[in-house]
């Protein structure tokens, strides 16, 4: 059975290895753990799982305009029309920051406000939080509910009076929060990174404890 593993929020934070991890195919977006723009990511392809595998757009590559279908070459095989080259050129000047900047550095900062981050959500009225309660074993990413509360009020508000943006919902995931037992309503998710402050860090605990007060 081919393992394919969605990376969108794994990318650029813990260290992966497809072949070590037997994956047939890795897919990864370039807008969150490797900072890239939005509308930009790919699929590493174990090459016979590649080849297997249908296209699934068809539309010129102008690499074979003879062709009547889309040809069977890689990587033209999955890459229909004209490519994103402003996204192209966005993740690569990322990740040249990335290395630049150490992905080890990057890490240990993420994790430090996300401790920061959990310690202040676990001191909230009616907090439920999805998944461990320390920061051993998880990533700075919180999903959270608040009992009797709607996250899609709680996210509007946030942002509205405080200017703080967080993701309510379901986040393209319903059966991972079937899972959770957090479906249909969703959570809401906040998830600090390399840019977040610890000043801003302690205003968003600052500003749940506001919100959920009133």
């Amino acid at each position: 059975m081919p393992l394919v593993v969605d990376c969108a929020q794994t990318a650029g934070i813990l260290s992966l290895d497809a072949e070590k991890l037997g994956l047939a195919a890795l897919c990864f977006t370039g807008h969150k753990g490797l900072f890239g723009p939005q509308g930009i990511g790919g699929i590493l392809w174990k090459p016979d799982f590649a080849e297997k595998t249908e296209w699934f757009v068809e539309g010129g590559t102008g690499s074979f305009s003879h062709l009547e279908l889309q040809p069977d070459t890689m990587p033209d095989k999955f890459e229909a029309g004209t490519p994103n080259l402003p996204g192209i050129a966005g993740l690569l000047a990322a990740l040249d920051w990335m290395e630049e900047t150490g992905i080890e550095n990057i890490r240990r900062r993420e994790e430090s406000l996300g401790a920061l981050l959990l310690e202040g959500l676990l001191t909230l009225p009616g907090v439920q939080l999805s998944g461990r309660k320390t920061m051993d074993g998880r990533l700075p990413v919180f999903a959270v509910n608040f009992e009797g509360r709607d996250n899609g009020i709680l996210a509007a508000r946030l942002s509205d009076e405080w200017g703080i943006e967080t993701r309510p919902g379901l986040h393209c995931a319903p059966l991972a929060h079937k899972t959770l037992g957090t479906f249909p309503g969703g959570a809401l998710r906040l998830s600090p990174g390399w840019f977040s402050t610890v000043d801003e860090i302690r205003k968003t605990v600052d500003a749940l404890k506001a919100v959920l007060a009133s």
